[in-house]
């Protein structure tokens, strides 16, 4: 999809699993990053990794790696603001940034696009997913602008 860049959320310090990508962790053979690579790649034109530390751990994806642009690890909406920033330099003409969790790799299909719908619909500045009567803002559609 053109007008959309993608924003792999890969930059925490996963505390709750004892450290490490979770990401990368293996799930039925393939690693949780793979899984989400493959469900989010058709709904955005690029994508990107957001991590800290050595992003050539994730060299085998073929994808750029992008630090966070707040230091400390700031959590996931500095993923966010990262994604946002990289996509003003590199892509100024994109409309919108899609972020994803690297921890979730069920994802739907089609979110991008249910997410577009939802901005339509609502005549939203930005959306994120929603399930359970709870929102999940690491699966959002951002402005770039």
């Amino acid at each position: 999809m053109t007008g959309v860049i993608g924003v792999l959320l890969a930059g925490g310090l996963a505390r709750r699993m004892g450290g490490g990508d979770k990401g990368l962790s293996m799930l039925g053979g393939r690693s949780m990053l793979a899984r989400i690579i493959e469900r989010a790649r058709p709904q955005v034109s690029t994508l990107i990794i957001n991590a800290n530390g050595d992003g050539g751990r994730f060299a085998d994806y073929g994808l750029d790696v992008v630090p966070d642009v707040i230091g400390d690890f700031a959590g996931p909406l500095a993923g966010v603001l990262t994604g946002l920033e990289w996509t003003a330099e590199h892509a100024p003409e994109t409309e919108w940034v899609a972020t994803f969790a690297t921890d979730a790799p069920f994802v739907p299909a089609d979110l991008v696009d249910r997410l577009l719908a939802a901005l339509k619909r609502d005549n939203a500045e930005m959306a994120c997913a929603a399930s359970n009567g709870r929102t999940h803002p690491v699966f959002g559609l951002w402005p770039v602008a």
